[in-house]
This record gives structure tokens, C-alpha cells and sequence, in this order.
């Protein structure tokens, strides 16, 4: 492994960590929350509107990019970076939890996933080698062992998926040619805290650069996220970034941080705002109302993103009514920005040693927001 994977731990307050993390592309400052650019882009912004709000971190998806336009054409191009003009750094995650809800599975078993495309329908097979040789065409900065992420209620699969999982991190570690790119090896194991112990100590073994936690965010409640997040916290190493895979609501975000997680990532920014959804720290709302139809206020008064500083609600919610493309684009920007700016000042307490009144502010602000407003 490349020595310039290293993770330094700069302050901490309580479980709450603040920290860097060294990569080919730069170094990332953590806690960090990473956009969605599932496809080789972030959808509606330029990387020049993504590098405007500060954002550091992309992921990328392996399994639709192997599927289209193909991960040896990407690499024949240069690369992702070079690819989708993004010069920062760049995670993708395995394909895993794509092949196990995307693809039509006709097979699962020790050595893979025989799968259907979504697209056309063509077989494919998906095994940790072949997830490693994939990302490594694809060039990330940080990449995923191959995992399997089970209904997170059903013990007894989850047992076997996590077994699994194990299993295909050792192999997805053995197949790795490349020594710049860091390898993460992923937690599963459920709702079930001695599943999760276990699979927390296992991983921690295997000695990977940085270590994630998978099948969250899946079904389960938001307290029994927490509880999970609470038993893997100790038995990871501290030394070692933490990623929370596909989660990344504001709460997500200070709570996740609470129980010492330093990665976020989660398309709901981006995916919400194509819907007419703007996110504040502590509500959201649809900009689709009719109340802001003559509404000359921007989304958010105390946000300096381009949308907020430029635009007023009525201009947006009529950009959303004709189904303007530019309304889903300075949505998107003001979404990922609020992510941004949160994550940002997050950090800033841990540094300062003030994360714990930081968070009471937060949720004090949340129980005095109006309630949702109808979508």
C-alpha cells in the first residue's frame, strides 16, 4: 500500500472525531460528506460548481459504470479523474449492493453473483476479483472489497452474508495490484449486535487503510442505526478512517459523527432536489408550493450558495413548475451546499471541542422548525 494513505487524528470530543486522510488526489479533511456521482458525474452540476462549494470527496459507482460505458473504456481514457474531469479524490464502492437490488439475481453463491444487467438484460458475474480488477481500470482513490448486504432482519442470512463477506474481503485484498489506491473492507452483520462484534473485530484484522460499515440505512430504524453504530465504534481501529456507507441526512450527519464516523456519503441531496425538495439543517420543503409562487425571499436566508444568493423561492418554484432544467441544477447546488456547509461546521466544533453543545444547537433548531410542509 501506497504510504500516502495515512490517516492523522487531529482532535477529538467524545466519540466525535476531526482528521485528515492522505490520497493521490489531495488530502481529505475529515468528517466529510461525499456527493453522489453514481455515473461518472454528480447529476445537474459541473465538477467546476462542485469544486465552487468545496466539495472534496466523489463517489462513483462500479457496477453501472462497469455496465456502461465499461470499465476498459474508462481506463483507456485516463481514468475516472481524468474521465469525468474531476482532479480531487474519488471512492467507488464494489457494485455490491447494486448487484443485490438492481440486477435480476439468478445465482449467489461462496465465489460470486451470476446477475442480470438492469439495462439489457445480459448475464454477467460479479466475484471479489472481479469487483477488485474493475475498480482498479476505474482508478479511484478509495475502493471497495465486495460484500454482500442481506435483509438487515433476517438472522440467520445475515450470519451467512456477513461470513461472506469476511471471505470476499480476504480475496478482494489478495486480487489488489495497485498499491495507490486504498482498499476499504466493509462491516455487515444486520441489526444483531454480536453479528456486528464480530464482524467489526474480523475486518478490524485484516488491517485495510480504512474500514466502512455496510447494510444500514436499509430499513432499519434510525435507533437501531445508532445502537449498531455504537458497537462497531470501539472495535474499529482508531487509527483508521470510518465510512458509512449510503447515509446522509442532517441527521445522519451529527449523529453519525456522535458515534465516530468520519465518511458519509448518500444521493438524497441530489436525488430530492430533481424532485423540487430543498434541504435546510433543520426541515425541508417543496419548492413546488403554491405559497412561494410571489415568494421574493431565496431558499434560505442564511445560505451563501449561488441558488440563495442570486435567486428568489418564486423564480425556482417556477423553474420546477415548467420543469426548467436549471430548477433541479441550483437545487442541487443549494441540497449538496447545506451538506456541505453542515459537515463543515461539524468539523469546525470537534475541532474547538464544542461538538456536544453543537449538537444540542442542532436538534434545538430542529423542535422549533415549522413542521414539514406538504409535498
Amino acid at each position: 500500500m501506497d504510504k500516502t494513505f495515512n490517516f492523522e487524528l487531529i482532535a477529538q470530543d467524545g466519540n466525535a472525531r476531526a482528521g485528515t486522510f492522505e490520497t493521490p488526489h489531495g488530502t481529505l479533511e475529515t468528517p466529510l460528506f461525499a456527493p453522489v456521482g453514481t455515473q461518472a458525474t454528480v447529476k445537474a452540476v459541473t465538477p467546476a460548481q462542485l469544486e465552487a462549494m468545496q466539495a472534496s470527496l466523489i463517489l462513483a459507482n462500479t457496477y453501472h459504470l462497469y455496465l456502461r460505458p465499461g470499465d476498459e473504456l474508462i481506463a483507456e481514457m485516463g481514468g475516472l479523474h481524468e474521465f469525468m474531469q474531476w482532479p480531487h479524490p474519488i471512492l467507488t464502492d464494489s457494485g455490491g449492493f447494486q448487484v443485490f437490488s438492481l440486477g435480476d439475481i439468478n445465482e449467489i453463491d461462496d465465489e460470486g453473483v451470476t446477475f442480470q444487467s438492469h439495462i439489457d438484460g445480459s448475464r454477467h458475474r460479479f466475484t471479489p476479483e472481479k469487483a477488485i480488477e474493475v475498480q482498479e481500470n476505474l482508478g479511484a482513490d478509495i475502493i471497495m472489497a465486495f460484500d454482500e448486504c442481506a435483509d438487515p432482519y433476517d438472522r440467520a442470512y445475515s450470519e451467512k452474508a456477513m461470513k461472506r463477506t469476511h471471505d470476499w474481503a480476504r480475496r478482494c485484498k489478495a486480487a489488489q495490484t495497485r498499491s495507490d489506491q486504498a482498499l476499504f473492507g466493509i462491516v455487515q452483520g444486520g441489526i444483531f449486535p454480536d453479528l456486528r462484534e464480530e464482524s467489526a473485530a474480523t475486518i478490524a484484522s485484516l488491517d485495510f487503510p480504512g474500514n466502512a460499515i455496510g447494510g444500514l440505512s436499509v430499513g432499519e430504524t434510525k435507533e437501531e442505526m445508532h445502537a449498531i453504530l455504537e458497537v462497531v465504534d470501539p472495535i474499529l481501529p482508531a487509527d483508521k478512517p470510518r465510512y458509512l456507507m449510503g447515509v446522509g441526512t442532517p441527521v445522519d450527519l451529527v449523529e453519525g459523527v456522535a458515534r465516530g464516523i468520519d465518511i458519509f456519503d448518500c444521493v438524497l441531496p441530489t436525488r430530492v432536489a430533481r424532485n423540487g425538495q430543498a434541504l435546510l439543517f433543520s426541515e425541508k420543503f417543496n419548492m413546488r408550493n403554491a405559497q412561494f409562487a410571489d415568494d421574493p425571499a431565496p431558499i434560505d436566508e442564511t445560505c451563501p450558495c449561488y441558488a440563495c444568493q442570486t435567486f428568489s423561492r418564486a423564480y425556482i418554484r417556477h423553474l420546477m413548475v415548467a420543469k426548467e432544467i436549471l430548477g433541479a441544477t441550483l437545487l442541487t447546488i443549494h441540497n449538496l451546499h447545506t451538506m456541505l456547509r453542515l459537515i463543515a461546521e461539524i468539523r469546525e466544533a470537534v475541532l474547538a471541542g464544542r461538538f456536544s453543545t453543537y449538537r444540542e444547537a442542532f436538534w434545538e433548531a430542529r423542535e422549533q422548525a415549522p413542521p414539514e410542509l406538504p409535498k
